[in-house]
Formats: structure tokens, C-alpha cells, sequence
């Protein structure tokens, strides 16, 4: 199993890669389908489009999905917009919170730079992803 702290490093080099390789301008759905590829490629496991089940009381009140889940173990949001905004990292806590996973990547396609931002849930010493 790939440590966590270079898991985050080899999503990070993928979609550095596709930064590069397609630039901004595209739909989100065009960089997942890329990151699926270049995860696929680096023979990284990965789940796209897993749903998140949100219970209350033993009822289903609602569901989540994440673009994807790394490994089964780090969550990857991706955007493809001008820029973050507070909506998108309360987003990717509320996925955190749902799937019951600690740390989530949010990358931003839709700038000439990749934007990324890494957001933890829940944090203690043993979150090294």
C-alpha cells in the first residue's frame, strides 16, 4: 500500500500532468475524465462518481457524490471554475463527513495555474494522506 503523504504526491504529479497537457478551458467532466486516465495509468486504485449515503435517525435523508476516491482512502474533488470559494471547501468537508474519510484534495482546472487545496476532517496525529 502507497504511504499516504505520497499518495497525495503521485494524485498531485497526475493532475499537474494535466494541467500541462490540456491547459484551462474545458468542462470539469473533461479533467475527470483525464484524472481517470492518468490514475489508471500510474496503477493508482481509484472509485468515480462513489456515492455517499447520509442517514439520520436509521433514515436515508439525502446522498453525496465524489468525483473520486483515491485508494479508498483520500477523497478528490475537481473543479473547473475561475477560482475556490468557501462553498466549495464546505463541499468537500461535507463529503469528508459522509463518506467518514479525513482528508479530501480539491483541484481547480479552470485556472492557468492548477489549484489545488487540501481539506481535513476530523484531524489527529495519524493523518498523514
Amino acid at each position: 500500500m502507497i504511504s499516504g503523504k505520497r499518495l497525495s504526491e503521485r494524485i498531485l504529479r497526475c493532475a499537474q500532468n494535466i494541467s500541462h497537457g490540456l491547459g484551462a478551458g474545458f468542462l470539469e467532466k473533461v479533467y475527470e475524465n483525464a484524472l481517470c486516465i492518468e490514475l489508471t495509468q500510474a496503477g493508482i486504485l481509484f472509485q468515480r462518481q462513489q456515492p455517499f449515503a447520509i442517514s439520520y435517525k436509521g433514515e436515508g435523508v439525502g446522498n453525496y457524490i465524489a468525483d473520486i476516491v483515491v485508494d479508498g482512502r483520500l477523497l478528490t474533488e475537481l473543479k473547473a471554475l475561475s477560482g475556490f470559494s468557501e462553498v466549495h471547501d464546505a463541499q468537500v468537508m461535507n463529503y469528508l463527513k459522509a463518506s467518514g474519510l479525513t482528508v479530501g484534495l480539491l483541484l481547480n482546472f479552470g485556472v492557468t495555474r492548477l489549484g489545488i487545496r487540501r481539506i481535513v476532517w476530523n484531524y489527529d496525529d495519524n493523518t498523514n494522506i
